[in-house]
């Protein structure tokens, strides 16, 4: 892949200058340190591209296959570099097109900024060529949006922007530009935002709840932290660790939490949810004192609400008062930064053990390694499992991979199995559960980490949601690792309808193509693996090689993933098999 080359930025432009509105957008991107942009053109973004081609030297711009592939690989970037993804597309289906992204970011929280062109202002409501309101489309799946129709609003609008994507609780920003005020000239001056009237996105500590927190820690003889992306967003690793370690609490993780803390760390106890593990899951309604940090109890995590924790004081850690109460009725909620709010906890904590307790997650683990993990890991079948495909890449990665998982079976055990010795190393679609997902948000990933491996881990259905993005691997040479694990069913549903409906799998057998030729026809080196014997070797042969892999492997058809909590059941209703 090309590398992006080092670009000069420009905080404060205070000179005025007289320039179109098309160019102010790139000096604004470039103001804001953005060096890499996704996209697709057209007629109502037109003068956009045109001045990005004069300014190819500072920005690259990396041309997606579909406008969803730009979205989702501006996220896959975001999530990995910590920075402000951003994704530039034409009015009318370009537009549209960005808002399944746009919805997997703002509940997963990612930062990123879509840019779109819009018809000339005066055939705004006319129904004009490619029109359409993407302002009121996109209101309830972003955290800001704005439509531009005059050229000296740039420069504030885009400063508002990058500010809102990126502060407080992160989120996907849209702004709508209309074709003249690309046009139009005006005397353009940049100077970056620093605060927007009545929105505070990061409240101030409240002492008094922090000693009360910390009061209900030091009493708890059954504690347990349950943590999730709050920590990697807020940047504060450090501090949950020491945490867990000074009161000695045992610690599970929400699937976008996971890499938080290593995967080997002493003290964690695994993943909590649907698919989570049979100990957290069992446990949360053992504990006396739960102890959220930067999740939002979603109803994967939680399972039936009203069987949930009820013996437990709750202590909720967010940095949105949106979430305080929303689900799950706290007894003390601390509203900040998680590493703000973990700073200000620790003082105040005391050192502890919970021998017994650990004693407890650890025999339940037994249990569940005998039942489920050892099968999934270590399997007897003649058939190759999808958990043993993950433990290879993790002996062959020595867990520093960046794993990039689709939505489905795979991905439950893509999270269960892939261990991690980094922050911001499980990349997936969380709330929305996107299908497609995967492939252009690796490619993300990887243009955001190039010192690192990046491994697609994909089901045979989504990866035929964006498989054309392969063509941007293709032309930029983006040393991607893809596997996807083909089992000819959408899994995850045939699971369920194995479970649930008697066997009746509608819709849900695959009739594929063969991957391998597809790879092949974007020159990208390609193998196929059905055999045991053959997986170790070629998994090693794939992490070793400098260019992009497509590795697709025939895993067993009716593979299950276990435990499984049933919808609507508590967590404590824990399925093995």
């Amino acid at each position: 892949m090309e590398t992006v080359k080092e670009k000069k930025t420009i905080s404060k432009t205070k000179k005025a200058i007289k320039i179109s509105g098309a160019e102010a957008i790139i000096h604004c991107l470039l103001a804001e340190g953005v060096d890499l942009i996704y996209g697709y053109p057209g007629g109502a973004i037109m003068p956009v591209y045109d001045e990005l081609y004069k300014f190819q030297d500072k920005l690259t711009h990396i041309l997606t296959r579909h406008e969803q592939g730009a979205t989702h690989a501006a996220q896959g970037y975001a999530r990995v570099s910590g920075k402000v993804g951003v994704a530039l597309a034409t009015s009318g289906p370009g537009a549209t097109n960005l808002v399944t992204g746009l919805a997997d970011a703002q509940i997963d929280s990612t930062p990123m900024v879509c840019i779109t062109g819009q018809v000339p202002r005066h055939l705004l409501g006319t129904d004009a060529f490619q029109e359409t309101d993407i302002v009121g489309i996109s209101t309830p799946v972003t955290k800001w949006n704005y439509q531009i129709t005059r050229a000296e609003e740039i420069p504030e609008i885009v400063a508002k922007a990058f500010y809102i994507a990126r502060s407080g609780r992160p989120g996907p920003v849209l702004v709508d530009i209309t074709k003249d005020a690309q046009f139009e000239e005006f005397d353009f001056s940049y100077e970056a935002c620093v605060g927007v009237r009545s929105y505070n996105p990061y409240p101030k500590i409240d002492t008094a709840k922090v000693e009360a927190a910390a009061a209900l820690i030091n009493s708890a003889k059954k504690p347990l932290i349950v943590f999730g992306q709050g920590v990697i967003l807020g940047e504060a690793e450090a501090q949950l660790k020491a945490l867990i370690e000074k009161a000695g609490i045992p610690s599970a993780w929400t699937i976008l939490g996971v890499a938080a803390l290593n995967s080997d760390h002493p003290l964690n106890v695994g993943m909590v949810g649907m698919h989570g593990n049979y100990a957290p899951n069992v446990l949360t309604n053992q504990c006396d004192v739960l102890i959220a940090i930067g999740m939002r109890f979603d109803d994967r995590v939680t399972g039936n609400l009203d069987s949930y924790a009820k013996q437990a004081k709750i202590i909720h850690f967010d940095i949105d008062p949106a979430e305080i109460n929303k689900n799950v009725p706290t007894d003390v909620a601390v509203l900040g930064n998680a590493k703000d709010s973990l700073e200000a906890l620790l003082p105040f904590v005391k050192e502890n053990e919970h021998k017994a307790w650990h004693t407890v997650f650890k025999e339940m683990y037994q249990v569940e390694f005998d039942t489920v993990i050892e099968k999934d890991i270590r399997p007897t079948k003649e058939k190759l499992t999808m958990g043993e495909v993950i433990e290879q890449v993790n002996l062959a990665s020595k867990n520093s991979a960046v794993i990039v998982s689709d939505v489905g079976q795979h991905q439950m055990i893509a999270c269960r199995y892939a261990k991690f010795n980094q922050t911001k190393s499980n990349i997936t679609s969380g709330g929305l559960g996107t299908m497609g997902f995967a492939l252009p948000a690796a490619i993300g990933a990887k243009m955001g980490a190039m010192d690192r491996e990046v491994v697609a881990i994909i089901g045979d259905g989504g990866y035929q949601m964006t498989i054309q993005e392969l063509g941007v691997i293709f032309q930029h040479k983006v040393p991607v690792k893809i596997i996807v694990l083909n089992n000819d069913h959408l899994g995850m549903v045939r699971q369920w309808q194995e479970l649930f409906f008697e066997k009746r799998y509608a819709s849900t057998v695959m009739v594929n193509p063969d991957f391998v030729k597809i790879a092949e026809g974007y020159h990208i080196k390609s193998k196929r693996v059905s055999e045991r014997s053959e997986l170790k070797s070629t998994i090693e042969e794939m992490l070793a090689s400098k260019e992009a892999y497509f590795l697709e492997v025939k895993v067993e058809q009716e593979d299950n993933v276990f435990p499984m909590i049933p919808s609507g059941a508590s967590v404590s209703d824990v399925r093995l098999k």
